[in-house]
């Protein structure tokens, strides 16, 4: 199976309906991803098979739940995860990408540019110096190591009513248990990524 049949199987077992394409430009944008990878170090997966299940099927994953926001940011976005197979899923959805390192908001700024993604901003900045930026329904992120961590440098991101949605591994209870006031855990959603034998889980957080 070749990395265009893997995507379109994935999205099929994820119950989505995507443009074919949509799902070209997705792997447009993988391929871009590995190209860049050569020089800039964006990611450590360097296997197509293991790329099209660990960078787009995973982002893909948390597509269904994320409601009928119209802004998301993508804090520690990185190499444009999952903001920018996101942003392609949901081409009406204002998606900003949040990326502190100049090499890797340079790599951002040149998909944009390629993929012709119309819907992405790019913000070169460390998250918690940002400011006069507009505040978005949802914040998402797959790069904290810690929740607390994570709902104190991106807070003050979220329009009001707007939740906090951290890409985790296993289920981490002892982060959640020291969730700072006012925030506090509202779902932990398992999610099942194809061809990634792994545990996974999106948690939502929102203020009190």
């Amino acid at each position: 199976m070749n990395g265009a049949q893997q995507l379109h199987a994935g999205i099929a077992e994820l119950g989505l309906a995507l443009p074919s394409a949509t799902e070209g430009k997705l792997l447009a944008y993988l391929a871009l991803l590995a190209k860049w990878n050569r020089t800039y170090n964006l990611t450590a997966v360097r296997d197509q098979t293991a790329m099209v299940a660990l960078h787009l099927l995973d982002s893909l994953a948390v597509l269904p739940h994320l409601g009928a926001i119209s802004s998301l940011a993508d804090v520690g976005s990185g190499g444009g995860l999952p903001g920018i197979p996101l942003a392609l899923a949901r081409p009406e959805l204002r998606v900003s990408l949040i990326e502190s390192s100049q090499k890797k908001a340079s790599f951002l700024k040149q998909a944009k540019i390629e993929l012709e993604l119309a819907n992405v901003a790019i913000e070169c900045a460390r998250v918690e110096e940002l400011k006069g930026v507009s505040r978005f329904e949802a914040v998402i992120s797959r790069a904290f190591s810690d929740l607390a961590a994570f709902v104190l440098l991106t807070g003050h991101l979220l329009a009001p009513g707007g939740r906090l949605l951290a890409m985790k591994g296993i289920h981490p209870h002892e982060e959640i248990a020291r969730l700072p006031a006012p925030w506090h855990l509202t779902q932990c959603i398992p999610l099942g990524v194809p061809g990634l034998a792994a545990e996974r889980h999106l948690i939502v957080i929102e203020r009190a």
